[in-house]
C-alpha cells in the first residue's frame, strides 16, 4: 500500500487591499510564480492544475521572481528574508539572506541572474543589493523616506535600477555596485506602486495611486513624458511590458486592465473585470499584471483582489479564462456526488473542484461571510454548509450555486452531519451548547448538551457528538417524530483527549473517533464496543477523517501536517504522506472510485494523492 502526490491544485495569490501584488513569469512564458500564505507556487499557464509548491519559508510570503535565466526563483517574506531556490523542482534552496527588518515587497534580478535588489518596509533600511549565490553586498538602496513598493533592474549594461515608494518618489540607481544617482520627486502626487524597465532597456515606466503613468529615459532616469492622463479612474497598482518594448499593460483599482502604445501614447485595448461601468466591485479591483514573453498568442494575465487570475487575449473583449481558488486557509472539505469536492475557507469562500480536470470554480450566490466550518450531504444534489457567520446554507450541486435559503443558528456551529434529509448541527456558545436538527431548512428539534461540542457524525438513527470532556455521547434519532434522545449507551469514554473528529463508515458498521492528541479509536456500532485503538501515529490534533466506500480503509489528517491511510484488516499497517499541507490538514475525501484521496489545508491548496495496493 502506498500514497503518492499526483497533483497540486494551487492556492490563489494572496492579495491585500490598497497594495500591489507581484506576479512573475519565466522567460519562455510557460509558468507564473506568486506568493500565497507561507508558500510560493509555480503554476503552468496553459495547464493551471499543474503546479509546484515551495515551502521553505517559515513566515508569510510576499513576492516571488523568476531569474532571467529561468533556473532560479528569489522569494521574500514578511520577516525580511529572501530565499533563492531551484525553479525546476521547487526544492534545493541556494541561499537564505536576512535583508531588512520587515516586509519584503519586491525583488529585482539583474540580467546576469547574479545580483538581486530586495526592497520593502524595514526599520533600519528600505532595501539592499546583494549577490544571489552568497548574499554579499553589491550596493545599497537609499533616498527614500517611506516604504518602498517596487523595484526594477535594467537587464542591459550599463546596469541601472529604479525603486518607487510611498513617499511619492522614484530613485534611480547606477551599478554595479548599485548606488543612488538621482531622484524624481516632483512627478507623482501620491504613492508610487509599480515600475518596470522595457525589455530593451530604453525606457522606464512608473505608475501610482495618483493614476499617473510616467515614462523615463532608461539610461539616465530623466522623466520624459506622461501618457494616459485621466483614463484610469482608480489607483494603478501594477505595470508589465510586452516583449517588443513598444507596449505595456497596467492594472488598476477601477477594475480595468489597459494596454498602452508607447509611440502613440494612448490606450489601444482595455478590459473591465466584474461588471459594467458604475458598478463598484471591490473584489474585482485589479492589483497585479504580467505580460508573459516568449508567446505568440498575445496573452496577458491580471490578478483581482479576490485572488482570481484572468487570462486576457489581445483582440478579444472578454477574458479567455478565469482561474479561481482560495487564498485563505481552507477550513473544510466535503465530497459531493460525482467526481468533485467542495472546499470552504477562512474568509467564507466556497469552491467546487472537478477532480478529473483540476478546475476550481467559486460557488455562486450568497455564501458565507466568515469561516466555513463543515459540509454535509443530506439529500442527492443538495449539500449543506455551516460557518462562523452562524448560518446554515444550502448548495445546489448541479447548478454550483447557493440556493438563497439560509437558516440563522442560535449559536456558533462547531460541526455538522446529515442523514436521510436531516441535518444535525453541533452548536456552541454561552448557554447554547446543543444539537439542532433541521429538515428542509426548518428546525425540528433541539437537545441541550452538558459539554462543549467539537465534532458530530450521524448514520441511520445514531447521532454521535464528541466534546471537550474526552468522550463522545451517543443519541438516537427517530425519523417519525424527528426527535433526538439519549441512548442507553451514555458515552464512548476510551479517549484521554477531546474527540475532535468523527466519521461513520459508509455502511454504518464502524465509527472512527479521532482525538486531540492524535489517536484514533474505532467502534463497532452494533454494540458500541471498541474494536481498534492502535492507530496512534499522529502527533497532534486530528482534524479530519474519511472512510473509503468499502469501509476497509480510513484516511486521516491533522495539525501535524501529515496524511495517514489506515487498514482495518491489518491495523499495524499504514502509509504516510508526510508534510502534506503546511501548518495542518483540515479536510480529506476519497475520490475516483477510492483510488485517490483529495486533501486540503491551511496552505489553501487542494492536493490529489494516488493510493495503491489497498489491502
Amino acid at each position: 500500500m502506498s500514497i503518492d502526490i499526483e497533483r497540486i491544485l494551487a492556492a490563489a495569490p494572496t492579495t491585500t487591499r490598497g497594495q500591489p501584488t507581484q506576479l512573475s513569469c519565466d522567460p519562455k512564458g510557460e509558468r507564473i510564480a506568486y506568493a500565497s500564505g507561507k508558500s510560493i507556487y509555480i503554476r503552468s499557464i496553459d495547464k493551471p492544475s499543474q503546479a509546484l509548491q515551495y515551502t521553505g519559508h517559515t513566515t508569510t510570503t510576499t513576492v516571488a521572481r523568476f531569474s532571467p535565466s529561468g533556473f532560479y526563483i528569489a522569494s521574500g517574506d514578511v520577516s525580511g528574508k529572501v530565499r533563492v531556490w531551484d525553479a525546476v523542482g521547487a526544492v534545493n534552496t541556494k541561499g537564505e539572506y536576512s535583508i531588512i527588518a520587515g516586509r519584503i515587497n519586491d525583488i529585482g534580478w539583474d540580467g546576469d541572474s547574479a545580483r538581486l535588489i530586495a526592497v520593502g518596509d524595514g526599520r533600519d533600511r528600505f532595501g539592499h543589493c546583494f549577490t544571489a549565490d552568497s548574499g554579499n553586498s553589491v550596493g545599497e538602496v537609499s533616498g527614500h523616506s517611506k516604504v518602498v513598493n517596487a523595484v526594477a533592474v535594467r537587464q542591459q549594461r550599463p546596469l541601472r535600477a529604479a525603486t518607487v515608494s510611498d513617499d511619492s518618489t522614484m530613485c534611480f540607481l547606477h551599478g554595479a555596485p548599485f548606488k543612488f544617482n538621482s531622484k524624481a520627486d516632483n512627478v507623482h502626487r501620491g504613492f508610487v506602486m509599480g515600475t518596470a524597465f522595457s525589455p530593451d532597456g530604453s525606457l522606464l515606466v512608473t505608475v501610482g495611486a495618483d493614476r499617473r503613468i510616467q515614462l523615463y529615459d532608461g539610461k539616465t532616469g530623466e522623466p520624459t513624458r506622461q501618457i494616459g492622463d485621466g483614463v484610469h479612474t482608480g489607483s494603478i497598482f501594477a505595470v508589465s511590458w510586452a516583449g517588443d518594448s513598444r507596449r505595456f499593460a497596467t492594472a488598476s483599482a477601477d477594475q480595468t486592465v489597459r494596454v498602452w502604445d508607447v509611440a502613440e501614447g494612448k490606450c489601444v485595448q482595455s478590459w473591465r473585470i466584474g461588471g459594467d461601468e458604475g458598478v463598484v466591485s471591490v473584489p474585482d479591483q485589479q492589483v497585479g499584471v504580467v505580460w508573459p514573453h516568449g508567446r505568440s498568442d498575445g496573452l496577458i494575465i491580471s490578478l483581482g483582489l479576490s485572488g482570481d487570475l484572468h487570462y486576457l487575449t489581445l483582440g478579444k473583449d472578454k477574458p479567455a479564462k478565469t482561474v479561481q481558488g482560495h487564498n485563505k486557509s481552507i477550513t473544510a472539505l466535503g465530497a459531493s456526488s460525482g467526481e468533485s469536492v467542495l472546499t470552504g475557507s477562512f474568509d467564507g469562500r466556497v469552491c467546487s473542484w472537478d477532480i478529473s480536470t483540476g478546475e476550481g470554480r467559486v460557488v455562486d450566490g450568497q455564501g458565507h461571510s466568515n469561516q466555513v466550518t463543515q459540509f454535509a450531504t443530506a439529500a442527492a444534489g443538495r449539500i449543506y454548509s455551516v460557518g462562523w457567520d452562524d448560518t446554515l446554507r444550502t448548495i445546489d450541486e448541479a447548478a454550483n450555486t447557493f440556493t438563497g435559503s439560509s437558516v440563522k443558528l442560535d449559536g456558533q456551529p462547531k460541526a455538522t452531519g446529515a442523514y436521510d434529509g436531516r441535518v444535525f448541527v453541533a452548536l456552541s456558545g454561552q448557554d447554547k451548547k446543543s444539537i439542532a436538527v433541521y429538515k428542509e431548512d426548518k428546525l425540528v428539534d433541539t437537545v441541550a448538551l452538558g459539554f462543549e461540542p467539537v465534532s458530530i457524525a450521524s448514520y441511520g438513527s445514531a447521532v454521535v457528538v464528541g466534546g471537550n470532556g474526552n468522550s463522545a455521547a451517543v443519541y438516537d434519532f427517530s425519523s417519525s417524530s424527528n426527535k433526538l434522545s439519549k441512548t442507553s449507551k451514555k458515552s464512548l469514554d476510551d479517549s484521554t483527549a477531546e474527540i475532535s473528529s468523527l466519521s461513520f463508515s459508509p455502511d454504518g458498521k464502524l465509527l472512527a473517533a479521532g482525538n486531540g492528541s492524535g489517536k484514533i479509536f474505532v467502534y463497532d456500532t452494533s454494540s458500541w464496543e471498541m474494536v481498534q485503538n492502535r492507530w496512534s501515529a499522529h502527533t497532534s490534533r486530528i482534524y479530519t477523517m474519511a472512510w473509503n466506500s468499502a469501509g476497509t480503509h480510513l484516511v486521516s489528517g491533522g495539525l501535524d501536517t501529515h496524511l495517514f491511510v489506515w487498514s482495518v484488516s491489518k491495523p499495524g499497517k499504514r502509509v504516510t504522506a508526510p508534510n502534506a499541507h503546511k501548518d495542518g490538514v483540515f479536510g480529506v475525501a476519497w475520490v475516483e472510485g477510492d483510488t485517490k484521496v483529495a486533501s486540503a489545508g491551511r496552505d489553501a491548496a487542494v492536493k490529489i494523492w494516488t493510493v495503491k495496493g489497498l489491502q
